[in-house]
């Protein structure tokens, strides 16, 4: 008999391995079904409440804590992400996502029933927690199954579930939001509400599709990482929210400033002796392009921030747009987000190239964004706004899975999990201190701009002429604004707008104009930081290595490794 050539029969168990290894389109989709409704609740989380939550602020007099409130949710699911990622590779991807579902239910019944803001910002807290895992442990899941030369092409589809609920949140959230009650229930009250049959379904489909084995690590959890990260994260949020409030001299945002620096030098202590087994290992940071490549996802994330927020806010306090309205008006945004970034995905799994995505991405974040600064006011056509949201729009999406990408491609396999959850750390940190920095930025300059443009319209005949006329000042709709007319310099505090703004709907249009432009100006200011902020990303993507798209997956790496291991076991005796 012929003798078997034994290095050649281990290199055809290893390409027959790796081939096994290899999901089908349709395994992947069967899965991919549980991701995106995951993803789904987050995402639809997100996005509802960027046009709901000026009506629940009014609803709960509290929109001087409207940042706090979407802050905290953010400072829960950034400090999560990474401590999901690595739960996950010690006890798999399926439980922990299942955890994160239930955690952020229970988290969105505490929404419904909360009756001020400060027990919203709480309950908001506890929805982070859960949050953290959904998206981060979906990305990680694909990283797992797919080659990154393939990833962009299902990326897609998990983004096609990401259009569906990003292009229904803000209008969802706007329909809730603008009913007073719905079955008993005050209408914004369902906008969490609704959060609960969507999870049930989620827990039953992710239980039921989510069996793909993934590679398990024996290590520990860095608790103390953990909280020392949320010990740096907590304080430096607190400053910068409430800095303002307190007085930035106060010993309340001295002693804030005082516990940053060590909680920081805490956690970097312990993630060094943590080593490998760190909530994020340092030594991930060594190389250069994961290092650039989380400076953009940190700016992407401010810059997503910009959009998804304060221009909802300028929809609705300076145009005087409903909710549902200012839904509506966010769709150009959104649909031109993600139209981008599924056509990025697919030229990306053709040509294996991803530089030029992110270069052209920030350079048109860049450039709406200094058009929104210099642009944007009380009398800018709507036309106009929407067409800069479309670009806008574009840039992001030219970014939002390329970054995912590059990211998990810039590590070893074995370090998807953990590298994903830090990537996605970042991105949320991005979101997270730019939701509170320029909130506060915001309503610092509203009170000046405010008092600037009431002074100005003091000296034109059209406000004059509101002033002097009976049916104006005997209207008790006008009273906040006639009240803080006899003094601009405090004509914030005097006339409570920024606890409540829903009164401007009702005055008399001659007598609105002056807070709605001052409001303008005040949101000008943060467009042109966050145009700054940018161009830095533009710089930083222009100075990317562009590196190879690996053509395997993590799973198929596995499969050929267990077969390279049977194959070096020695062979019995040829048998002629």
């Amino acid at each position: 008999m012929t003798r078997t050539d034994p290095t050649t029969a281990g290199t055809a168990a290893v390409t027959a391995a790796a081939r096994q290894g290899a999901l089908t389109h349709r395994q992947i989709l069967t899965i991919l079904a549980g991701l995106q409704i995951g993803m789904f609740l987050a995402a639809l989380d997100q996005m509802i409440l960027a046009t709901a939550i000026r009506t629940i602020a009014d609803d709960l007099s509290g929109l001087r804590q409207e940042g706090w409130t979407l802050t905290t949710y953010l400072v829960a699911m950034a400090a999560t992400t990474p401590l999901y990622g690595k739960l996950s590779d010690i006890h798999g991807r399926k439980p922990m996502f299942l955890i994160a579902i239930s955690v952020f239910m229970v988290g969105s019944v505490a929404c419904t029933f909360a009756m001020s803001m400060d027990q919203l910002a709480l309950a908001r807290g506890l929805q982070g927690l859960g949050a953290g895992g959904l998206i981060s442990l979906g990305l990680a899941i694909i990283a797992d199954i797919v080659p990154a030369r393939e990833r962009g092409r299902y990326q897609g589809y998990l983004l096609a579930i990401f259009v569906t609920s990003s292009v229904l949140g803000p209008v969802i959230g706007g329909v809730l939001a603008g009913q007073p009650t719905i079955l008993g229930i005050t209408g914004w009250r369902w906008v969490f509400l609704v959060n609960v049959p969507v999870g049930l379904v989620a827990l039953v489909v992710v239980a039921k599709v989510l069996n793909v084995q993934t590679a398990r690590r024996s290590s520990r959890v860095d608790w103390l990482g953990s909280v020392t990260l949320v010990a740096t994260l907590v304080p430096l949020l607190l400053v910068v929210e409430r800095g303002r409030l307190w007085g930035w001299g106060s010993l309340e945002s001295l002693a804030c400033l005082a516990v940053v620096p060590l909680g920081f030098a805490a956690w970097l202590a312990a993630s060094r002796r943590a080593g490998d087994d760190a909530l994020i290992p340092l030594r991930l940071f060594r190389s250069g392009e994961f290092s650039r490549f989380c400076g953009l996802g940190l700016i992407y994330g401010i810059s997503l921030f910009t959009g998804s927020v304060i221009i909802p806010q300028y929809l609705q306090i300076v145009r005087n747009a409903s909710p549902m309205a200012a839904g509506l008006m966010v769709l150009p945004l959104v649909v031109a987000m993600v139209l981008a970034s599924l056509l990025v995905g697919r030229l990306m799994s053709r040509s294996g190239r991803y530089k030029r995505y992110p270069i052209v991405g920030m350079a048109l974040v860049t450039a709406s964004l200094v058009l929104f600064a210099f642009g944007l006011d009380a009398s800018t056509p709507l036309v106009g706004v929407m067409l800069l949201m479309c670009v806008y729009g574009v840039g992001l999406g030219c970014c939002i899975q390329t970054l995912t990408v590059a990211t998990q491609n810039a590590v070893p396999m074995e370090d998807i999990g953990v590298a994903t959850g830090a990537a996605s750390f970042v991105r949320q940190f991005g979101l997270m201190s730019g939701t509170a920095v320029l909130f506060s930025i915001l309503f610092h300059y509203a009170g000046t701009g405010i008092a600037g443009t009431i002074t100005a319209a003091l000296g034109t005949d059209r406000f004059r002429a509101a002033l002097a006329d009976p049916a104006v000042t005997g209207d008790p709709a006008n009273a906040p604004i006639l009240d803080a007319v006899g003094d601009p310099a405090n004509a914030v505090d005097r006339s409570g707008v920024l606890n409540d703004s829903s009164f401007l709907h009702d005055i008399d249009p001659r007598l609105a104009q002056p807070f709605q432009e001052g409001f303008a100006n005040s949101m000008e200011v943060v467009f042109a930081i966050a145009a700054c902020v940018a161009a830095v990303g533009f710089v930083l993507s222009l100075l990317m290595k562009e590196l190879p798209l690996r053509k395997v997956s993590a799973h198929q790496a596995r499969a050929s490794a267990a077969a390279e291991e049977v194959s070096e076991e020695p062979e019995p005796a040829a048998v002629r």
